[in-house]
């Protein structure tokens, strides 16, 4: 049974919360984390570099001085490589650097490093306060009692809450997204990950299936 902390919006600690062994108690299955990661960031590249060869640069249809008895060293084109203003030799193209991950793995990979967060006992729950203008001090002050102002957060959230959202977004190391759409890639970013209760609900009925 793993215990964690229920906290105000103010960050005081009020009382426990259980959370469910099917998404928080799963076998930690390494080689699918890693596979997905790397697929993930693989997935983030646009691909959309892209240099000029020696055949896409103006010029060079003539050669530049004749083969011998210049005392200089003999040059075929002024599109060459080595020369400046010249082609790039082997310079990368626009490619498609897309690697599908099956839903499984990323299933698995989530459920392993939500597990993973909930064994070092790094998963809060809290009452996300809602704030009639954005206040970024009092995110801060939160999270200072909370023990966790030097520390990377996510804070998963259900319903839309633009106050809380900006008074996050000057805070470098916290973040906010809705837990339906919750990846392990971004359980892996955090050190801490804050759950409002319904988004422990609904991470619960997303991913226990």
């Amino acid at each position: 049974m793993l215990e964690i902390p229920h906290y105000s919006s103010d960050g005081v600690e009020k009382e426990k919360v259980i959370l469910p062994e099917s998404i928080f108690g799963k076998e930690i299955r390494e080689a699918a984390v890693h596979h997905y990661v790397k697929g993930y960031l693989r997935n983030q590249r646009q691909g959309t570099v892209s240099t000029l060869q020696r055949n896409s640069v103006r010029g060079g249809g003539i050669k530049p001085w004749r083969q011998k008895g210049t005392g200089r060293a003999r040059a075929g084109s002024i599109n060459s490589p080595i020369w400046v203003g010249g082609g790039r030799a082997f310079g990368p193209h626009p490619r498609d650097h897309y690697r599908h991950i099956p839903k499984k793995m990323k299933r698995v990979a989530l459920l392993s490093a939500l597990s993973d967060r909930a064994r070092e006992n790094r998963v809060r729950v809290i009452d996300v306060p809602v704030y009639e203008v954005p206040r970024t001090k009092n995110v801060f002050a939160m999270l200072k009692n909370m023990g966790l102002e030097n520390n990377k957060v996510l804070i998963l959230l259900t319903e839309r809450n633009d106050n809380f959202i900006l008074s996050c977004r000057n805070l470098e190391n916290v973040e906010c997204m809705r837990a339906s759409l919750l990846n392990a890639y971004k359980v892996l970013w955090a050190d801490y990950l804050l759950f409002s209760p319904e988004s422990l609900k609904t991470v619960e009925k997303e991913f226990d299936k």
